[in-house]
């Protein structure tokens, strides 16, 4: 990135959209100025300008609540900021996994317009889950058991749905089918691999 290209604002400051890399979902809004930008391309976590105290913040120093940089994009007229991070846990200093938690929609989230929707849907609550770790949450038990008990879950799943095609059952071979789905999107999201290159490289191999 050439620092120098970037459009700061009369108060040397750009926006900074936070995102999560692999859920997709928006966690906060910030700011950066050169400096700060600087040591979040050194540190490879974000590090923001706070214009209430009028000073640096990196994130989670305090709180342990870092964001791990994966990549940073600026828009087209190179005056605001796309970070995408892997959040360590709650973006929202309320302890909410986003700043964004409320809609002013009603039903509190947009229509989806297909049903593969379901996959960023079920990826961005795993992220919500591996980030906060509520109690109670079956996902949350998960990850804290690590990944061993991950990947053993995924073999139990795979083998539920090979007895269900060798007993000739559909309906069945569906349901074990988005059991399986399931606990591979949580072993993604525990070892911090985005769906989309998963799915990049299949685009790969297609062309």
């Amino acid at each position: 990135m050439n620092i120098e290209s970037i459009q700061f604002d009369e108060k040397g400051l750009v926006p900074a959209i936070v995102q999560d890399a692999r859920s997709k979902a928006v966690l906060t809004l910030a700011y950066m100025n050169e400096e700060s930008l600087r040591q979040t391309l050194d540190k490879r976590e974000t590090v923001f300008y706070s214009r209430s105290r009028q000073e640096l913040w990196h994130k989670g120093e305090t709180s342990g609540n870092t964001q791990k940089v994966t990549d940073i994009h600026y828009d087209c007229d190179q005056d605001a900021l796309l970070v995408q991070v892997i959040p360590q846990g709650p973006a929202c200093h309320k302890g909410d996994y986003s700043c964004f938690s409320h809609s002013l929609l009603e039903g509190g989230q947009e229509p989806k317009d297909h049903r593969y929707a379901i996959l960023d849907e079920l990826q961005e609550v795993l992220s919500e889950r591996k980030a906060t770790l509520p109690e109670g949450s079956y996902t949350s038990t998960l990850f804290q058991e690590g990944v061993d008990r991950i990947a053993k879950k995924i073999g139990e799943e795979a083998g539920e749905v090979i007895i269900a095609a060798k007993n000739d059952d559909p309906e069945e071979m569906a349901l074990e089918s988005a059991d399986l789905l399931f606990h591979l999107l949580l072993l993604l999201t525990d070892r911090q691999v985005p769906l989309d290159d998963v799915l990049a490289v299949l685009e790969k191999r297609h062309s």
